[in-house]
């Protein structure tokens, strides 16, 4: 087996976590995955994996070597992709992560367009409300919203959100609308673990201004939160996208506004830079447009 192969298998384990399943991925035989990895170990001189009866698992200098042979991969694909005209028609599939309600709200709906652009491709999309390790768990692009932190990941920005304090005009009307942030304690807080697990709220351009928040009524998921503000019955915090529809309709207000933290950047992120491969580069492209044309994304910036 050739060093381009054993680097691919070297992957496959690694995604896989276990011999038998990145022979699988690759369609050899597990004994020929153990020597494969073997022979990379031993020219290597350390090893990239430690062993037990179920599992293995990278070690310090075969996670470091995972993301050297992710990348040497990529820019060999995106070279063989050039020389043979993929980069005009992508094939594949594409694996994409991002917040649960952006997915539902923007993802899907640009996706579903994409692949109908592009019937070759394939596409797989998990929403999760915390950050994932792209290069770990094998996605190819991830939408982030908030500021980003110093990484070896290449970043485009498609827009801006803001984080919103919102209600019914009918919940307004029966309690008061909020002049400070003192009267919140006298209001019917309605909270969303998965997009606010504190218990302080923070306001003010330098995030200095803090509300400790006692809610009357605290759920998991940000539809419902959404869907209790909607009804009347309490105020939540919100990023500004997810009730745009609602705002333009009526159904819902936001209130002290200009004591609201800085907009959120929205970015793309992906890790193989200008080598990207062509069903990255083409889906960028492609998200990228659209979410710069929504103007509840845009109208935070």
């Amino acid at each position: 087996m050739d060093r381009l192969q054993t680097l691919e298998v070297f992957v496959a384990v690694a995604d896989a976590g276990n011999f038998a399943a990145g022979g699988r991925a690759m369609g050899i035989s597990a004994p020929s995955v153990t020597r494969a990895i073997n022979a990379l170990e031993a020219r290597l001189g350390v090893r990239v994996f430690t062993r037990t009866t179920r599992r293995v698992k990278l070690t310090e200098t075969g996670v470091r070597y995972l993301d050297d042979a992710r990348r040497i991969l990529a820019e060999l694909q995106a070279a063989d992709d050039g020389a043979s005209g993929a980069a005009a028609q992508p094939t594949g599939r594409l694996r994409i992560t991002c917040p649960t309600e952006f997915g539902r709200l923007f993802v899907m709906p640009l996706l579903m367009e994409y692949l109908d652009s592009y019937p070759d491709m394939h596409a797989e999309v998990v929403m999760v409300d915390r950050v994932v390790n792209m290069i770990e768990e094998g996605f190819d692009i991830a939408v982030r919203i908030g500021s980003l932190p110093s990484s070896g990941l290449s970043a485009i920005k498609v827009g801006s959100v803001r984080r919103v304090l919102c209600a019914a005009p009918e919940y307004l009307f029966q309690h008061g609308r909020p002049e400070t942030l003192e009267v919140l304690a006298t209001h019917r807080l309605i909270t969303t673990t998965t997009l606010n697990n504190s218990k302080e709220w923070r306001f003010g351009s330098g995030l200095d201004q803090v509300v400790r928040v006692s809610p009357r009524l605290s759920v998991s998921s940000i539809a419902a939160g959404i869907e209790a503000a909607r009804s009347g019955w309490g105020m939540t915090r919100v990023l500004s996208y997810q009730i745009g529809p609602d705002l333009e309709a009526g159904r819902l207000e936001t209130v002290l506004e200009t004591l609201e933290p800085p907009p959120l950047p929205i970015h793309l992120l992906h890790s193989e830079g200008r080598g990207a491969v062509a069903k990255v580069r083409t889906f960028l492209d492609f998200a990228a447009k659209r979410l710069r044309a929504e103007s509840v994304l845009t109208s935070a910036s």
